[in-house]
């Protein structure tokens, strides 16, 4: 999360008069930990920025630091085209990963490889497709007019073909591979290259990492 959150926050329980044990009783947490995340000594997951957004009455992007409005007009960003059937969530886990692929985009490019650039649209294509094609068979009246591999066969079909595109991308970037791209190699990243590169979606490219391998903890092997 960026340093604007934790002065953010403070600001608009302070603005309310409210103390920290009031606030953070009726946000569902412990004072200390309220405490930690008005100092950015902890860092919240998305569950909480939604939640405080929700209570202080106030847009996400206002509270990571990314506008000055308080309130997000969906209809005047003609550019993020939000639907109305969105939650408040689900527009900020969207964004989450938009900024995510932006930074994989522009990787991709700075390689200037055109066998990386098409497995990497490729991976991205077959696991929208399969999220697509799944969420729409829910219904089974549903036609399935519009596809042509048939149903039985497309998911099992579409995780070898995502698993071929990794596979590749993964031996472009295997110092010990034939195929390793020395274009990468000369690629610099770190945690200050993208607050520095991507000020204004740092945080969430952050962010996606901390879900994502929070996720990854809770499986037992």
């Amino acid at each position: 999360m960026n340093r604007d959150f934790a002065r953010i926050i403070t600001f608009l329980r302070k603005e309310r008069n409210l103390s920290q044990k009031q606030a953070a009783q009726e946000l569902g947490i412990s004072q200390a930990l309220l405490s930690h995340y008005e100092k950015g000594i902890r860092q919240c997951g998305l569950d909480f920025v939604v939640k405080a957004a929700e209570y202080y009455n106030v847009s996400c992007d206002y509270l990571l630091g990314r506008t000055v409005d308080r309130e997000y007009d969906l209809s005047e960003n003609a550019s993020e085209a939000e639907s109305k059937k969105q939650n408040a969530a689900q527009i900020v886990n969207r964004r989450l990963i938009g900024s995510m692929l932006r930074v994989i985009y522009d990787i991709s490019a700075s390689a200037k490889n055109r066998r990386l650039d098409r497995n990497v649209t490729n991976y991205f294509m077959l696991c929208v497709y399969r999220m697509f094609r799944c969420l729409y068979a829910a219904n089974k009246n549903n036609p399935d007019e519009m596809f042509t591999v048939p149903k039985s066969v497309y998911s099992g079909y579409s995780s070898s073909a995502m698993s071929k595109c990794f596979a590749d991308i993964e031996s472009m970037t295997n110092h010990e591979s034939e195929s390793y791209l020395n274009s990468l190699g000369t690629i610099e990243l770190s945690p200050e290259k993208l607050a520095e590169e991507y000020p204004d979606s740092a945080g969430e490219i952050f962010n996606v990492i901390r879900q994502a391998e929070n996720t990854l903890t809770k499986i037992k092997y």
